[in-house]
């Protein structure tokens, strides 16, 4: 993430929204493949969802060791990303739905929050580590090094996941899938919503350092990640205690703020200000309102709840990227953050409904927080 769009823009020579479709091609890949990973998870298992995941990640490497021979050729180069970049997709939703309904299944549906935690304290955790060694790695080697190491670690994790045994699949009727979607799309839109902030720093902090003339971009995503981390490891057990509604408007209201700090930063401290703070308040996010959304269904069709769920996040991501390279091109940098914090203010606001609308489909729920 920390790479491509500087790749893209500032030596292919591509404009702002080719270089956010780098990282969005990702996700249209992952929209499309999240409900069919967590129904295959529901179905043949999420050992097999996660191993064929690792295989499709260490494939997409090997895309992008090929484009480090294409830097005379643009189009091909870029082509080739995208085509990296579609496939990573496909692995991530395999790995990603994969590896938290394995889990969930080994530790309890009680663990459901504390489960998809621990999987984005990884994910990110792998954001944080991973923009300034990506950075480094291609000052030293190029697309070819970038490439090859994402080779070598889904090789890796793929070693890692295979010695796991599986875990049984729960067995009962799955629901239909439009059924599935009308349960968990509130939550979803405001997943959605708030992945806006995470977009556009995933693809555009690079480009908008560079624009200040500040150094360091990078670890603005490393702060991200770590903020990210941080919170989920200080208040893991929140959801449990208070539930996921009220710990998402705590976050949506943070990530909002930190969203402003990034419109308003006239200097690299402030903007590291706002990355963190987007990051803290992104990290509950996710699994506070999943936990919502995967208790709407039975246990058979956790799987796929959950991938509908996610499939929401890369949906944003996937439309973010190009949307607001748009918003550069006419306005400049500082106001996609505004824009972004836009978005997470409705997210908030869509929460809060939602909440509401639970309490009066299940009055028992506000008889037992009194």
């Amino acid at each position: 993430m920390a790479v491509l769009p500087g790749v893209v823009h500032l030596q292919l020579h591509f404009n702002t929204v080719l270089a956010g479709l780098a990282i969005s091609a990702q996700y249209v890949a992952t929209v499309l493949s999240r409900p069919q990973a967590g129904r295959m998870a529901d179905t043949v298992g999420a050992r097999r969802t996660v191993l064929s995941g690792a295989l499709a990640a260490g494939a997409s490497g090997f895309c992008l060791f090929g484009c480090g021979f294409l830097g005379q050729l643009p189009l091909a180069c870029l082509a080739l990303m995208l085509v990296s970049r579609l496939i990573l997709g496909f692995g991530e939703s395999w790995m990603a739905t994969g590896s938290s309904l394995w889990g969930i299944a080994r530790v309890g549906p009680e663990h459901t929050a504390r489960v998809i935690s621990w999987s984005g304290i990884c994910s990110y955790g792998g954001l944080a580590i991973g923009a300034p060694i990506g950075v480094w790695i291609q000052h030293a080697w190029g697309l070819h090094g970038v490439g090859l190491v994402i080779a070598i670690t889904s090789c890796i994790g793929l070693l890692a996941a295979y010695p796991l045994p599986e875990v049984p699949v729960a067995e009962g009727e799955p629901l239909a899938f439009r059924h599935v979607l009308n349960r968990v799309m509130p939550h979803g839109m405001s997943l959605a919503l708030a992945t806006t902030g995470f977009g556009t720093i995933a693809s555009f902090t690079v480009l908008f350092y560079a624009h200040n003339h500040w150094a360091n971009a990078a670890f603005a995503l490393t702060t991200f990640g770590t903020s990210f981390v941080l919170a989920r490891l200080l208040f893991a057990h929140s959801i449990d205690r208070w539930g996921g509604f009220p710990v998402s408007f705590v976050c949506l209201s943070v990530e909002t703020a930190g969203l402003l700090f990034l419109w308003l930063a006239h200097d690299p401290a402030m903007a590291f200000a706002g990355a963190a703070l987007t990051g803290f308040g992104f990290s509950l996010v996710f699994p506070a309102l999943g936990v919502e959304a995967v208790n709407s269904v039975s246990a058979e069709n956790r799987g796929s709840a959950l991938g509908v769920y996610t499939a929401f996040a890369d949906l944003s991501l996937g439309v973010t990227g190009p949307l607001v390279g748009l918003i550069v091109v006419g306005l400049g940098y500082s106001p996609i953050f505004l824009f972004a914090a836009l978005m997470s203010a409705c997210a908030l606001g869509l929460a809060v409904m939602l909440n509401r609308r639970t309490a009066l489909e299940q009055p028992g729920v506000l008889a037992a927080a009194d």
